[in-house]
């Protein structure tokens, strides 16, 4: 696709990518950019609960965090030279999560899964924020001064099986966190990364009945990706799947469920609040008959640029671009939300809604990509919804906080 329109900065960033990894291995041809320039994903979720503390000694990344702050960032994980260091994209080399990874005030980094039973009955997302973007408290805090985003983490977890609706997003303060290389803890819940696949362990309450969340997820990659796209003009915001196919085991006994099914697993992460250039998005992912993965990420940012990355990720670890039809728009949702997909025909419909907020919404699609009929995990945001003062007043009874 074309490169039309990007800025300079854009393309050199593109162009100094890391090659892709499959199984632990350099691959030979490296990924071309797949963003037009004519237009781009992500999610939202919440809880409360009491839960053990972690004392500020334990959290080991306080010395490195100190050497960002306002108006002394890099663009990327970076020092203030604009040289790269360490990790970025919450990954390391091989494409394996990396919990370490520091982030800059003001900044954010999370990791979503997403799974669907295989008989499609059940579905499952959960969101590990450092630097919760969506929350209320992190918003207000960037206001003032950029703040510690290791202030201000959570794990957003939302099932949806048939009578057995669950939410959860409490959002906790430094006290409460700690993670290295292979592990996230947030209050009672933990990620680990095993080296083979990710275990996450959740221990939260419902909202807005508090019922109990107890169980256990494992993702076992099909196929690990070290890639990372830019979603905005300056590459201040960035997005790629650490594994877009892969399996997952789901296992809860608050509310009791069992099930397996396909899964995905990406990250995103910013250098700046992300209310600042996105006006908003919609992405959709889908499971492929040859068994790779397919993904749309269509971005619209508030200076009128748009951005479209459409990426199959192959299970010989290559990564593709494909080409999607035109901008289909989709049933609004009850709080007025326009959603979109692109498709190869305008056979587009909406098989389920899962979320349905006044500036999210998740939905599962059914959709014709690669002359293929798919369905689709799909997402859309809308930026200024998120930002309006009257969503900012009611996001605390959806997101509770713990200091």
């Amino acid at each position: 696709m074309s490169k039309q329109g990007l800025s300079t900065t854009w393309q050199k960033w593109l162009s100094n990518q890391p090659a892709v990894l499959g199984n632990g291995q350099n691959n030979t041809a490296r990924f071309s950019s797949a963003i037009s320039g004519n237009q781009g994903s992500a999610v939202w979720h919440g809880n409360p609960r009491l839960d053990e503390l972690l004392s500020t000694a334990q959290f080991n990344l306080q010395d490195q965090e100190s050497i960002f702050s306002r108006g002394q960032r890099s663009s990327g994980t970076g020092s203030t030279n604009g040289g790269l260091i360490g990790k970025t994209g919450g990954r390391n080399a091989d494409g394996s999560p990396a919990f370490d990874q520091v982030v800059p005030h003001g900044g954010y980094l999370w990791w979503y899964v997403d799974g669907i039973s295989d008989d499609g009955q059940h579905s499952i997302t959960i969101i590990a924020f450092i630097g919760s973007v969506f929350s209320p408290y992190y918003l207000w805090a960037n206001r003032k001064d950029f703040a510690d985003p290791n202030n201000h983490c959570c794990i957003n977890v939302a099932l949806y099986s048939p009578g057995k609706k669950r939410w959860t997003m409490t959002e906790r303060g430094k006290r409460f966190n700690y993670r290295d290389a292979s592990n996230f803890k947030v209050g009672p819940s933990d990620l680990h990364w095993n080296g083979q696949s990710l275990e996450i362990n959740i221990k939260e309450r419902a909202v807005p009945f508090g019922q109990k969340v107890i169980g256990k997820v494992k993702v076992h990659p099909e196929q690990l990706f070290n890639y990372s796209a830019p979603l905005d003009a300056q590459g201040k915001h960035r997005w790629g799947p650490l594994a877009p196919t892969s399996r997952v085991e789901v296992e809860f006994t608050e509310p009791q469920l069992k099930w397996s099914g396909h899964a995905y697993l990406d990250s995103n992460e910013g250098d700046e609040p992300i209310n600042r250039p996105f006006l908003e998005w919609d992405w959709a992912r889908s499971l492929l008959k040859d068994g790779s993965t397919a993904v749309m990420y269509d971005v619209r940012e508030k200076n009128g640029r748009e951005y479209l990355l459409a990426l199959k990720f192959n299970q010989d670890g290559s990564i593709t671009n494909f080409e999607l039809g035109s901008r289909q728009a989709l049933p609004k949702t009850m709080w007025h939300i326009q959603r979109h997909i692109r498709s190869d025909k305008t056979k587009v419909a909406v098989i389920q809604d899962l979320e349905d907020t006044p500036f999210y919404s998740r939905s599962i699609l059914q959709s014709i990509w690669l002359g293929e009929e798919v369905s689709c995990m799909h997402e859309t945001l809308n930026v200024p919804r998120f930002s309006a003062t009257i969503v900012q007043m009611m996001l605390p009874w959806r997101m509770p906080r713990l200091t």
